[in-house]
């Protein structure tokens, strides 16, 4: 697949289009915002984010952290030679929901040459904090370039 550039001024639409047929449309993740060094999304709290009994899962939380800081590095380098792998995610969930929407913000606490470190905050529609979590992402040159 040709990646096309992102930068932060690349539209919300073309990013989330980007996102279509993978785990980040599954999960109905949607970009909302990002900036310099940081980037925002929202989640819907239903059948395809909950664990049986109705909560939000905890792994919804860890995809969507993974999803928000991933983006935040690849608008960091040039996608057409690089590549951004999550070799580290975690989290503490500090809290539940059982319907609405959640939203995280991703912001970055290292931005090496090789690896970036993000902090994730996911809050509720009451903007009570329900997961936080830390990702480190790997930056490795494409192959043939």
């Amino acid at each position: 697949m040709t990646f096309p550039k992102l930068t932060i001024d690349t539209p919300l639409a073309i990013i989330n289009q980007f996102a279509q047929n993978s785990l980040v449309d599954c999960l109905g993740i949607c970009f909302t915002a990002l900036g310099e060094g940081w980037v925002e999304a929202s989640m819907p709290v239903d059948h395809r984010t909950s664990r049986p009994g109705g909560y939000l899962h905890g792994g919804a939380n860890l995809a969507m952290a993974e999803t928000v800081a991933g983006l935040g590095s690849m608008l960091t380098v040039d996608i057409q030679e690089f590549d951004v792998f999550g070799i580290q995610v975690s989290a503490n969930h500090t809290g539940s929901a059982t319907d609405g929407m959640v939203y995280a913000r991703a912001d970055i606490v290292h931005q090496g040459n090789q690896t970036h470190v993000w902090n994730v905050e996911i809050k509720n529609e009451a903007g009570k904090l329900i997961s936080t979590g830390r990702v480190t992402n790997m930056i490795v040159k494409r192959n043939g370039k």
